[in-house]
């Protein structure tokens, strides 16, 4: 008799995050429900049985029709605002719908399934914390959330730890840093601060900061973050009920994140490399933008046993790589 394969619904599978973990579930026997507005891609010669299935999620009980059968959900749905920012403003009813109304759907669906509790994990981000007192975040700071989309992503969050709570689901939030990056076979646009700069250096022009380049910032490759989520799935008996904070435990300073970009990108191109400068910040930037945030992400480790596998230096070379056409070139 063939043993059965557990369901993974992922929630947000043509995301930038969504996408690389889908990435990481095709390596398991498992079977897989990539759902998405758009047309999840099937990653090539996938281990697992991967069912796209193109749903908005916004619908009314179209989360509901995805997770019915669901052993373990894993959500990494968001709004994002447009190219420049992901930033959303107070207020903005679209925006809650996604963030924190999927959530809610999700609650709902589950608590009227038959049978065990399916999983849960949800992405969560380290921003949540608002401005931390100090420089170093280990989850167990309290929450003062300064902007609106860390506002929505925490109380999602919340609602997801009461279902917890309540024996809905079994479930846990992970909250991802700065995550970056592209390997060979990804299909979705990194619009993060990285890539952002790499894309500019590749087209010949300076690397932008809005500060001396000093404030530090926890690097996480984007396959890095990805087998997190779904190596926190396999732990939920020890994660389950609480959030948890994800990095690599160095802080880099940006200056010198975008100093090694424009060599990168110097050495790829045969071109002199790209400035490196500051400019004014722009009106939606925020006091978080000039802290330093290096996550201690212990807890996590010794819950989970994982371990991030991409060193900075190869996971900038890969995304130059990327950016400038070598997919193959990119990180294997």
């Amino acid at each position: 008799m063939t043993a059965r394969r557990p369901t993974v619904v992922l929630l947000g599978a043509t995301g930038f995050v969504g996408s690389a973990v889908l990435r990481e579930l095709a390596r398991r026997d498992v079977t897989v429900r990539a759902v998405s507005r758009g047309t999840p891609v099937v990653p090539p010669g996938s281990r697992a049985r991967v069912e796209p299935v193109s749903a908005d999620l916004a619908e009314p009980g179209a989360v509901a029709g995805v997770v019915a059968d669901g052993d373990l959900v894993i959500h990494t749905v968001a709004y994002i605002a447009g190219a420049g920012t992901w930033r959303i403003g107070d207020g903005d009813a679209a925006a809650e719908r996604v963030n924190v109304g999927v959530v809610r759907d999700l609650v709902e669906a589950l608590a009227h399934r038959p049978g065990p509790p399916a999983g849960v994990v949800f992405a969560g981000a380290v921003s949540q914390v608002g401005t931390p007192d100090g420089d170093v975040v280990d989850g167990g700071e309290p929450d003062r959330p300064r902007g609106g989309y860390d506002r929505q992503k925490l109380a999602a969050e919340q609602l997801l730890l009461r279902a917890h709570a309540d024996g809905v689901l079994r479930g846990t939030s992970v909250r991802l840093p700065t995550v970056y990056g592209y390997a060979p076979d990804s299909t979705a646009r990194d619009k993060g601060v990285v890539s952002t700069m790499v894309r500019r250096a590749v087209a010949g022009e300076p690397i932008t900061m809005w500060h001396d380049g000093t404030v530090r910032r926890d690097l996480l490759h984007v396959s890095d973050a990805a087998s997190a989520l779904v190596r926190a799935g396999d732990h939920l008996d020890r994660l389950g009920g609480r959030h948890w904070v994800l990095g690599t435990g160095t802080g880099t300073p940006l200056g010198e994140a975008f100093t090694t970009v424009a060599r990168l990108v110097g050495e790829h191109t045969g071109a002199p490399p790209v400035d490196v400068v500051t400019v004014d910040p722009p009106a939606h930037a925020e006091s978080g933008d000039f802290r330093h945030v290096t996550v201690d992400a212990s807890g996590f480790r010794a819950a989970t046993g994982w371990r991030p596998a991409v060193p900075l230096d190869d996971g900038l070379a890969a995304t130059v790589r990327f950016v400038a056409g070598d997919r193959e070139g990119a990180l294997r």
